[in-house]
């Protein structure tokens, strides 16, 4: 028996953004996540120290998902038409087409924007949104 060769483990995904806080709220919202103890948003009037710079929401049983990183510019993807091309995209699943049709409520309401409905494709319906800062995301029936 050959011993395995060590790998490096994925630990989150990093989303530049030119507002640290409120991407990471968009997403914790979205997801059912939790902040990293120390980056929960201060009490109000206090400043946000760690929302200008480098925020993480993890699964609430601890496992890192996403990280947020302040930035002072980001072109926003113009995919799928246009020249800023996505670079980097989320996969989110649901169990069904009406749970997608939920989805899609909740996206709107937390602030993303749709960019395409395939819904009806029979093969694999979803959804196309951007989230607050421009970055596109699927919602799909896996």
């Amino acid at each position: 028996m050959t011993e395995r060769e060590s790998v490096p483990k994925l630990c989150q995904v990093v989303l530049d953004c030119t507002d640290a806080r409120a991407l990471a709220e968009f997403y914790r919202s979205l997801l059912g996540l939790v902040y990293r103890p120390g980056d929960e948003p201060p009490e109000a009037g206090r400043p946000d120290e760690r929302g200008r710079d480098w925020l993480v929401l993890r699964t609430p049983d601890g496992t890192p998902q996403i990280a947020f990183q302040q930035v002072d510019q980001l072109p926003a993807a113009s995919w799928p038409e246009g020249p800023v091309p996505q670079q980097l995209h989320l996969d989110l699943t649901v169990a069904s087409v009406e749970e997608l049709r939920v989805q899609h409520d909740r996206v709107l309401r937390l602030g993303g924007q749709l960019l395409r409905d395939r819904i009806d494709d029979p093969e694999e319906p979803l959804r196309v949104y951007a989230d607050p800062a421009g970055h596109p995301f699927c919602v799909f029936v896996g």
